[in-house]
């Protein structure tokens, strides 16, 4: 007896081009929808008639478009890459007159006064938090002295706080707190034997410091301030 082959397997309908013609005139925007599929489409080269959309121009036109954005995007990394080789360059020379300083009262005029102009900003500072010996927010040689906590206050949990379109606090910036319009706070850690302190740069461009902006350069010189110090006072780690 003759095995039952059972149900035949359904073919799929084929489909042609008038079926794909009436569904394009059904959705006339489905290349609006779909428009990675115009890379993949051979588009009329001369007039076919009245009514015809020319493929080709819109082509074109979207070839246009790509092509200005990554100009685009090209200029931008450019002018990044070079504003990123103008600070690495101007964090190396702050940093070699950090190590020549020739006495502690140096190193302290070098961060309080020569950074902001190495760095090309309008004032900078060094801020520690008061002992319980000293009196705060006073300036001395060019370090200024706030209460206990205030560091923490400024930068939270984090290392470093940058702010833009901000204005500057005199118990960071002292009397040139009226310049800043923008600002970097870099946390200090100079020893187990010292208070909390902080870096403090200032720049009357709004958007000179921003969030979101690298920070790897301005944590390097921290450090590099942490062991100058450390190395004049004969400080621990």
């Amino acid at each position: 007896m003759a095995r039952d082959p059972g149900p035949s397997p359904k073919v799929a309908p084929t489909l042609t081009a008038e079926d794909v013609c009436a569904y394009l005139r059904e959705h006339p925007d489905f290349l609006v929808q779909h428009p990675e599929l115009v890379d993949h489409l051979t588009p009329p080269t001369h007039d076919r008639g009245r009514g015809v959309v020319d493929l080709q121009a819109f082509m074109v036109d979207r070839l246009r478009g790509d092509i200005r954005a990554l100009k685009d995007q090209q200029r931008e990394l450019i002018t990044t890459t070079r504003a990123n080789l103008n600070s690495q360059n101007r964090i190396h020379a702050a940093v070699l007159f950090l190590l020549d300083a020739q006495n502690f009262e140096q190193l302290i005029q070098t961060i309080a006064t020569d950074l902001a102009v190495l760095l090309d900003l309008d004032v900078a500072g060094l801020v520690v938090e008061s002992n319980g010996l000293d009196i705060p927010h006073v300036h001395r040689t060019g370090v200024r002295v706030v209460e206990p906590g205030m560091i923490d206050q400024w930068l939270g949990t984090r290392d470093v706080v940058l702010a833009a379109d901000t204005p500057g606090d005199p118990e960071l910036f002292g009397p040139g707190a009226g310049l800043v319009r923008s600002q970097a706070l870099i946390r200090l850690q100079i020893s187990s034997e010292t208070p909390e302190g902080l870096l403090a740069f200032g720049s009357r461009d709004p958007e000179m410091f921003h969030p979101g902006q690298g920070t790897e350069l301005v944590c390097f010189l921290a450090r590099v301030v942490e062991r100058c110090i450390r190395s004049w006072l004969d400080l621990p780690a």
